[in-house]
């Protein structure tokens, strides 16, 4: 058998009313979403670190999400796996005219131009002849950074959007200003609704540079942690754990982390 096709029986078969497993017989497509999230950012992950070994494995993972949704919707009578295929398939050819077909772009910025035409077209087709809204199809189950940027960068088509950098900033700062009044007022509630508004802003100051703020965050995260491990090194030399120090000593420890970094 070829692999998938292995892949697809032995999903069949741990599906089986009878002989099949236990636990993934009573999965639906709900409890199987958070394990779909997780294997992609275990994807990102391997990538991340570089490891191709792990990446093959984790897109196997991720693969095996893909078979248990296909294999429930079959069950169901609504599509199955090579439907999914399919559907993708047509989807590729349909969305690169320029290679499976006559149309021909001037530049890269024509061509992503065209793609999001094409996007159009197809949300307009999906909505059954009623006007499609512009955010319609902007999945709620995104990272919400990421859900920010790409609902920014709709709005951006319509030029809804900040003209510079300078105008995203001077957002920014305003909307800081605006949470800082409402933690003054001690209203949490609010802060929260403002917290959100800093964090839609600077998801908007991300897609204006051009840089993926889910990204920037891993990055910053990794920094993180690799100086607040040097922090813990440093002072278990001195016969120390964190909670045996304080914010000066580990403040200090963390410079010289950031200068040793820098060298």
């Amino acid at each position: 058998m070829a692999p998938i096709d292995r892949l697809l029986a032995i999903m069949a078969r741990l599906r089986d009313p009878k002989d099949g497993c236990p636990w993934d017989l009573e999965q639906t497509f709900a409890t199987i979403a958070p394990y779909t999230v997780e294997e992609a950012y275990e994807v990102v992950d391997a990538i991340e670190r570089n490891d191709l070994g792990d990446l093959k494995d984790e897109l196997g993972d991720l693969l095996l999400q893909v078979v248990f949704h296909s294999r429930m919707a079959e069950e169901q009578g609504a599509f199955a796996f090579d439907d999914v295929a399919r559907a993708i398939n047509d989807k590729m050819i349909r969305r690169h005219p320029h290679v499976f077909g006559d149309e021909t772009y001037a530049s890269l910025a024509h061509q992503k131009q065209g793609w999001e035409q094409l996007k159009a077209a197809e949300r307009e087709g999906k909505a059954d002849g009623q006007p499609a809204g512009l955010l319609a199809d902007v999945p709620v189950g995104l990272p919400g950074l990421t859900r920010a940027v790409k609902l920014s960068k709709r709005a951006a088509t319509v030029g809804f959007v900040w003209p510079t950098v300078q105008d995203v900033v001077r957002k920014l700062h305003e909307e800081v200003g605006e949470m800082l009044d409402e933690v003054e007022a001690g209203d949490l509630d609010k802060v929260r609704e403002e917290l959100g508004d800093v964090l839609f802003v600077v998801a908007n100051l991300a897609r204006t540079l051009d840089i993926d703020p889910e990204d920037a965050i891993r990055y910053t995260n990794a920094k993180f942690v690799r100086r607040f491990q040097y922090v813990e090194a440093r002072l278990a030399e001195r016969g120390k754990t964190p909670d045996q120090s304080d914010l000066a000593e580990m403040d200090g420890l963390w410079d010289e982390a950031k200068a040793a970094e820098r060298r």
